[in-house]
């Protein structure tokens, strides 16, 4: 029989990650204390690199923006969950779960984007010092952050339309917490393997592609460092270290989860709570603790505030 084009669905049922009264005490206490660890940690690292003119590099800058988009993706998520933790109301408005879908693809794939910008700084830094100054002047910054701005919606916007196009007619629960491709893909009463193959092709392709861009360029600044030992090239392989860290947590649970189909293997919500939020949460404490430019910079800020 054919679909209509409208869904008939209004609203789906966010099941979150457990039903269990006592579990559900605990995943609220877990959600606030890293929503509160992420806007604190990457609010810091954006007045303190906004306010020590010594961080005005354009790693700094980078570094920046990340907190931000951080603090905008988290805010897409945890907000809402720990509402519906508190007041036991699961249900989503079909236009805000589209609306949520959008702006967490848009953020996360922006910040994937940046995360390769990141990588491509310090690969010039490291091995192209002599070039450094003019590749990376402060206008080339702004045009590669636009980019990844860019990248991302263009890439949400193709997600989104996707999805749009399906009708939902039938069950409306959703087995996570927040609404996202795999789970709402799977509610559509029609044949999605087209579509499926589509998303996974957008969202997987993108994250896989970043991380090989991110391994390949990692992999050439070691390669340097080795050939060059020295204390600065020491310090440039420290800082590398963090991003390395930052950037598996980030893409490995991203690439588990989006490069395939949503039909082909249960994606666990479990998995996704690693690129929702523990990334972003361990994000300013790796890049706060490895680098004693940021900490002497947040240290003389404190002893300013307290002044």
């Amino acid at each position: 029989m054919a679909q209509d084009n409208f869904s008939q669905v209004t609203e789906f049922i966010l099941l979150g990650l457990s039903d269990t009264q006592e579990l559900q005490l605990l995943f609220f206490t877990f959600f606030l204390l890293a929503y509160s660890m992420v806007l604190l940690g990457n609010l810091l690292i954006i007045v303190t690199v906004r306010t020590d003119p010594k961080l005005s590099s354009p790693m700094y800058f980078l570094l920046c923006n990340l907190s931000f988009i951080d603090i905008c993706y988290t805010s897409v998520t945890i907000p809402r969950v720990l509402v519906a933790l508190l007041s036991g109301h699961k249900a989503i408005a079909f236009e805000a779960c589209m609306a949520q879908l959008f702006f967490l693809h848009f953020l996360g794939s922006s910040e994937m984007f940046l995360l390769t910008v990141m990588a491509f700084d310090r690969y010039t830094a490291i091995c192209r010092p002599l070039h450094y100054t003019a590749i990376m002047a402060r206008g080339a910054c702004w045009a590669l952050v636009a980019a990844c701005w860019v990248g991302g919606f263009i890439h949400s916007i193709v997600q989104t339309v996707l999805m749009l196009q399906l009708p939902f007619c039938g069950p409306n629960t959703i087995h996570s917490y927040f609404c996202d491709v795999p789970p709402v893909v799977r509610l559509a009463c029609t044949d999605t393997t087209l579509t499926e193959w589509l998303m996974a092709s957008n969202s997987g392709l993108i994250s896989l592609g970043c991380f090989l861009v991110l391994v390949t360029s990692y992999g050439l600044i070691l390669a340097k460092v080795r050939a060059h030992v020295s204390q600065g090239h020491r310090k440039a392989l420290s800082t590398c270290a963090s991003h390395v860290m930052a950037v598996t947590l980030l893409f490995m649970p991203c690439i588990f989860t989006y490069l395939r189909p949503a039909g082909t293997l249960p994606t666990s919500k479990y998995v996704c709570v690693i690129y929702t939020i523990f990334s972003p949460v361990m994000n300013p404490l790796i890049y706060t603790l490895r680098s004693s430019e940021m900490k002497e910079s947040m240290w003389r800020l404190w002893k300013h505030c307290r002044a």
